[in-house]
């Protein structure tokens, strides 16, 4: 994954989070203060989310914008939070860790097959909710090849 994808403004480890909406806001506005989305990108994230949610299952949670949201998009990025309080996504899902996506054409694919692989292994998962260092986080994602 390229530094300019994942670099360490667009990560927050150990936020307090009160609820879904917030947390989606949240990681949104990372990707929209670090230039890669327009304000209009966070609504579509929530608008994705009333649609289908996007808990992962092993506390991960992807928010991303719906197809109408391509346009407000300025590059690929994608920003990491962590909340190992945990923030309720509905139906007793729990939410530790927030990869929120923006992706210019079909670039977030590739990333989310990083994103995919890395996540796949539970104890990778406990890794980055437990980092205390935006670089720990960052190097899980650039180990994947």
């Amino acid at each position: 994954m390229s530094n300019n994808i994942l670099k360490p403004e667009n990560i927050v480890l150990n936020k307090e989070l009160n609820n879904k909406e917030e947390a989606i806001r949240y990681v949104g506005g990372i990707l929209n203060e670090q230039g890669y989305v327009s304000p209009e990108y966070i609504d579509e994230m929530i608008k994705r989310e009333e649609i289908t949610s996007t808990f992962m299952g092993n506390y991960v949670a992807i928010p991303h914008g719906t197809e109408d949201a391509k346009k407000a998009v300025h590059e690929t990025g994608i920003s990491v939070v962590t909340v190992p309080g945990g923030v309720d996504f509905g139906d007793g899902n729990i939410v530790k860790l927030l990869i929120g996506i923006a992706g210019k054409g079909d670039e977030h694919l590739e990333i989310l097959s990083q994103i995919a692989i890395v996540c796949s292994e539970e104890e990778n998962i406990q890794k980055i909710i437990d980092a205390e260092t935006k670089e720990e986080v960052i190097s899980m994602f650039s180990e994947v090849n």
